[in-house]
C-alpha cells in the first residue's frame, strides 16, 4: 500500500520525463499507425463491407502487431534480435491499446465509422498520443520501466 501511494505522489513536473515519454510514445504511435490506419484503408479503397466494430478491432490488433514490430526493429540495433523481440512483447501493452482505442474512437466520433478522410488523421494522431502519454510518463518515473 505504501509502495502504491508512493507511485501516486510522484512529481509530474519533471521536464526531462515528459520529454523521455514523449519520444516513447512518439515511436509507438508510429508503429500502432501504421496497422491501424493501413487497415482502416484497406477496408475503404477495397470497398469491403464488414461491420464497423469488426474493422475497427481488426485494426487494433494490427496496429499492436506492426508496433512491436517496429519496437523490434529499433531495439535490435542495441541488443539480440531474440531479447529485443522479447523486450517489445513486453512493452506496456495497456498504453498501446489506449493509444488504439483512442485513436478508433476519434475516427467513429468525426466520421461515423472507420472511414479515413484527410482532416480526421491528425486528430485520430493528437488522440492517440495523448491518450497513453500521462500513463507512459508514470511508468518512466514510478517504475523506471521504458521500451527504449
Amino acid at each position: 500500500m505504501a509502495t502504491l501511494i508512493s507511485n501516486l505522489s510522484i512529481n509530474w513536473k519533471c521536464k526531462h520525463t515528459w520529454k523521455s515519454a514523449s519520444y516513447n510514445t512518439s515511436w509507438c504511435l508510429l508503429g500502432c499507425s501504421i496497422g491501424d490506419l493501413g487497415t482502416i484503408a484497406y477496408f475503404q479503397f477495397m470497398g469491403i463491407d464488414w461491420p464497423v466494430l469488426a474493422i475497427m478491432c481488426l485494426a487494433i490488433l494490427n496496429g499492436l502487431i506492426t508496433s512491436i514490430i517496429l519496437e523490434t526493429i529499433i531495439l535490435a540495433r542495441q541488443m539480440d534480435l531474440s531479447l529485443a523481440f522479447k523486450t517489445a512483447i513486453g512493452m506496456s501493452l495497456l498504453s498501446m491499446i489506449a493509444m488504439e482505442a483512442a485513436m478508433n474512437v476519434t475516427d467513429f466520433m468525426l466520421t461515423g465509422g472507420a472511414i479515413l478522410k484527410w482532416w480526421v488523421i491528425p486528430f485520430m494522431l493528437v488522440a492517440g498520443f495523448v491518450a497513453p502519454l500521462p500513463y507512459n510518463y508514470w511508468r518512466l518515473k514510478a517504475l523506471g520501466k521504458a521500451c527504449h
